[in-house]
């Protein structure tokens, strides 16, 4: 499943203002609240939530991947948020936060969740999407950030 698919300007937050990470998250949960996809964005909410209590997806390099699988959800959705300030997400490398990508989907979709978490991880390890990510002004440049690079670097495999 392609990153692109599941992610859309309507979806993604530049200079999203919170203070800890709880608010940040519940933030770019909010982001999904419309789609039709979802169908008890609290549900979402505390799905992801409680598996950030569990374990910390501050991946690192300033990078937080909270996820989670509900049947709140018809299918996979993600979102994307760039914050105003770093925020302190307990990651592995001990770096702050700028950039969350929300992943969400159907406890059925383990696969599609396990693989797009995958491709997520690969696109944003590199320091120039990152950078490319950071330098965007609004929503739409972000999707086409994201949008270039996938089909670029990861060769279009799903």
């Amino acid at each position: 499943m392609h990153i692109t698919n599941l992610l859309s300007p309507k979806t993604i937050r530049v200079g999203l203002q919170a203070g800890s990470k709880e608010d940040v998250i519940s933030r770019v949960v909010d982001l999904i609240a419309g789609d039709g996809r979802v169908t008890d964005i609290e549900d979402v909410r505390s799905v992801v939530l409680d598996r950030e209590s569990t374990m910390s997806t501050g991946v690192g390099k300033g990078l937080g991947l909270p996820h989670g699988k509900t049947a709140s959800m018809r299918n996979s959705i993600a979102a994307l948020a760039i914050t105003r300030e770093p925020v302190d997400f307990d990651a592995f490398d001990g770096q702050p936060v700028r950039i969350v990508f929300l992943l969400v989907g159907p406890p059925e979709a383990q696969a599609v969740h396990i693989r797009t978490l995958s491709r997520i991880s690969r696109l944003m390890s590199r320091d120039d999407v990152r950078e490319a990510v950071l330098a965007a002004r609004t929503a739409k440049a972000v999707y086409a950030v994201i949008a270039k690079a996938e089909a670029t670097l990861l060769n279009d495999a799903p």
